[in-house]
């Protein structure tokens, strides 16, 4: 039986486009992102370098583009949040039938970004809806890492077999998997949360 529900955040609630960063880039010569990319990226999910690093180490190989402008693509990954997912997540916090908990790989720029877009008082509405709200860069780990997920059981007593997690990448659901969590890799464009229900794990 699920009493806990795990949500990520990106493409689950808040809608993204993954691909907007690397073509706005394509203009100071990125071609393609290199393992040091990523591994700088990593490690600023998981909020071991700063904001101002961040985009250091962005300047120092694209010297064309001017800090603004690499903030700028960054976050261009950043869309909407529907008001119609604003609502059904408080509405199933009224309800009271489950714990709910968020669970995101994310960066202090992408959020202050979707302050930006949906307005302070939209996003304190949704992080009010969780009983924890978990952000990589706050807490020093990032999925798909087993501990990030050994973590927030253990921290909130969870068993793994009562809780659902909802994600949209692949890797993270074989991880949270792998601790016998049980999972919806919601699949972007085809799945919407708002269906959660629907899960025929919730019938069986």
């Amino acid at each position: 039986m699920i009493k806990n529900l795990l949500f990520d955040f990106g493409d689950i609630f808040i809608n993204l486009d993954k691909s907007a960063t690397l073509n706005t880039m394509k203009q100071f010569g990125l071609h393609q992102v290199t393992p040091e990319m990523n591994e700088i990226n990593n490690q600023y999910e998981k909020g071991e370098i700063s904001s101002i690093e961040f985009i250091a180490f962005y300047k120092s190989l694209f010297p064309r583009a001017s800090e603004k402008d690499l903030e700028g693509a960054w976050n261009d990954i950043i869309l909407d949040f529907p008001e119609y997912r604003l609502s059904f997540i408080e509405e199933l916090t009224s309800k009271e039938e489950f714990n709910l908990f968020l669970l995101s790989n994310t960066n202090e720029l992408h959020i202050k970004k979707v302050k930006e877009n949906m307005n302070n008082a939209r996003y304190d509405r949704f992080k009010k809806c969780f009983q924890k709200f978990y952000l990589s860069h706050e807490i020093g780990m990032r999925k798909p890492d087993h501990e990030i997920y050994k973590y927030v059981l253990k921290e909130n007593n969870l068993k793994a077999e009562e809780t659902l997690f909802i994600d949209d990448t692949p890797e993270n659901i074989i991880a949270a998997s792998a601790l016998n969590i049980q999972t919806w890799n919601l699949e972007p464009g085809v799945d919407d949360v708002v269906d959660l229900f629907k899960n025929p794990i919730f019938s069986a």
